[in-house]
């Protein structure tokens, strides 16, 4: 009978994810993730074939974990102005609650080595954010929007603004404010008027 395993994937990706918040893509190595948790090299080596699956793999659980709740947000809602106002709060509220994740998902997938990445990491990455982009587009024309102008500006309110909320306080490793939520949606509502 085999032994179980001592240090389970998540702890290992929790370990990359610290890592990555505190330093970068660029921490994230096999043998820092097996120094964080006290495990032997091997096994982060026996989970991850290499440190482009491992990148691939902390970059993708940490995303997918995010869109899974924004996509629940912005489909949930039947008003489209309440969906917009809590898509643009769910994100503040999830760096909140989630600000390791958050300071790691500051960079991009490139700086997680997604150009090396397998084609099965590739084709994940693809489908949640392909997931993503659809249900902005459809509460966007529920919203009204006609052109690209219009769509740019609910980009603005439900991406690019929640996140400018949130980066400097991510960046310096500062809470967040509690009003930054209300702020959040009161700017939202504002780009959307």
């Amino acid at each position: 009978m085999a032994r179980p395993p001592r240090f389970a994937t998540d702890q290992l990706l929790d370990a990359a994810v610290r890592l990555a918040a505190s330093g970068g893509p660029a921490a994230v190595t096999m043998s820092a993730v097996a120094q964080a948790v006290g495990a032997p090299s091997g096994s982060v080596y026996h989970r991850f074939a290499g440190r482009t699956a491992l990148l691939a793999e902390v970059w993708l659980r940490t995303v997918e974990r995010f869109q899974e709740g924004y996509f629940t947000v912005l489909t949930g809602e039947p008003d489209p102005r309440r969906a917009a106002y809590a898509a643009s709060r769910y994100v503040v509220a999830w760096c909140r609650e989630n600000p390791d994740e958050a300071a790691l998902l500051l960079y991009g997938a490139a700086d997680f080595g997604r150009a090396d990445w397998s084609e099965e990491h590739t084709r994940r990455a693809d489908s949640g954010n392909s997931r993503v982009f659809a249900a902005l587009a459809a509460l966007a024309e529920a919203l009204g929007a006609r052109d690209e102008q219009d769509r740019d500006r609910v980009a603005l309110a439900l991406v690019d603004l929640p996140l400018t909320v949130v980066r400097r306080h991510l960046r310096t490793g500062t809470p967040l404010p509690p009003y930054a939520e209300d702020l959040t949606e009161q700017c939202t509502a504002a780009l959307l008027a």
